[in-house]
């Protein structure tokens, strides 16, 4: 019997969709270069699978439910660096759908021992079979060969940009206009470039004056050159090519960080502040803080912190990380974080609400 047989599929989607999203905003206080700082950061290790990727794969395949794209009883095949996979698999199979990832074979240990914990297949593309780009092949190839295959297609579905502008832009604006708050700017890490697109526009909506950042690492300026450049570690952005729907023309300058400056800070965020965030939402963080330093000390600079740290217990964000000469995370003193959460008055709580455009919220304290 497949998961959830017995219950209807809007139900299973009720259901995932308490574990995703609505997650709080951190305001991590900090020193940095003569001036005490706040960056604002949405805490999204706290999603169902500890990323921010179960929003998009929650949307997409609610989207391809309701547009007949997939069905019961049919596949699901995807191309991914790594959360992207653990997301489709956890919630595929909540679903009741087979779930077949296409990765890279460089990917974390975790990463892959993740998928294969909820009962998905991985099929490992290496450097010589074309990486990130063979993968997507590779799955394309799947679909057709088998048929009554779903594609999510995360790099050019749109609906992955309608995610986070339906949810985690929203969740933003309106926790920061809580506390009297508007954002100056955001700033992301660009894998498929949903979460910066998506969050950026509806925040753009509001004010058009925000500032939206993306971010790419400085040992592979992916972004920057327009093809890939380099290798780098910060798993989950800058895969080798510039995603569909990714439209740099639209957004303001490419940020840089290098991947040793986001390991340490990734790490000083959970030696000093217990935040236990990944290698990515370090360099968002840093990024944000080069961001915060342009605009202002006043400036209301906001990001996410993407998944947690417990994909990378085998990588470099445990072993030992030289000081660059150019890193700015050793000028970064830490003090503490608030945690900014809030419900609207319609909703008794906050796992239940879902009426964030326009709504009047209220303290939770």
């Amino acid at each position: 019997m497949t998961p959830y047989q017995d219950i209807s599929t809007e139900m299973v989607f009720k259901g995932l969709s308490r574990s995703i999203g609505a997650t709080p905003l951190l305001a991590v206080r900090c020193n940095f270069r003569g001036h005490e700082r706040t960056i604002y950061a949405k805490s999204e290790q706290l999603n169902l699978t500890g990323s921010i990727k179960d929003r998009m794969a929650l949307h997409v395949l609610r989207k391809a439910y309701e547009n007949g794209s997939i069905q019961p009883g049919f596949g699901i095949a995807e191309a991914t660096s790594g959360n992207t996979g653990i997301s489709f698999s956890a919630i595929g199979r909540a679903l009741g759908h087979r779930v077949t990832i296409f990765m890279p074979d460089w990917m974390s240990e975790e990463r892959k021992s993740l998928i294969r914990s909820f009962g998905a297949e991985i099929v490992q593309v290496s450097h010589e079979e074309g990486g990130f780009l063979g993968s997507i092949a590779k799955a394309d190839e799947m679909a057709e060969r088998e048929g009554n295959v779903f594609l999510p297609h995360q790099f050019s579905n749109l609906a992955n940009c309608e995610a986070h502008e339906e949810s985690t832009g929203p969740e933003i604006w309106y926790q920061l206009k809580a506390r009297e708050l508007e954002p100056n700017a955001f700033i992301a890490g660009v894998g498929t470039g949903g979460t910066v697109m998506g969050a950026g526009r509806f925040l753009r909506s509001k004010d058009p004056t925000i500032k939206v950042h993306p971010l790419e690492p400085k040992e592979s300026p992916t972004l920057s050159t327009g093809c890939k450049v380099g290798k780098h570690r910060i798993q989950g952005i800058s895969d080798e090519f510039i995603p569909d729907i990714l439209d740099l023309g639209s957004l303001d300058s490419v940020i840089q960080v290098s991947d040793g400056d986001s390991i340490l800070m990734a790490r000083a965020l959970a030696s000093q502040l217990g935040l236990g965030v990944g290698i990515s939402s370090g360099a968002n963080f840093l990024g944000a803080l080069l961001i915060h330093e342009e605009l202002g000390p006043e400036a209301v600079v906001s990001t996410v912190f993407c998944d947690d740290n417990k994909k990378y217990l085998s990588t470099d964000l445990f072993g030992d990380e030289p000081i660059g000469e150019d890193f700015i995370s050793p000028e970064v003193e830490l003090l503490s974080y608030d945690t900014l959460r809030r419900s609207c008055r319609t909703c008794s709580d906050l796992e239940e609400c879902r009426h964030w455009v326009d709504a009047d919220f209220r303290d939770d304290d």
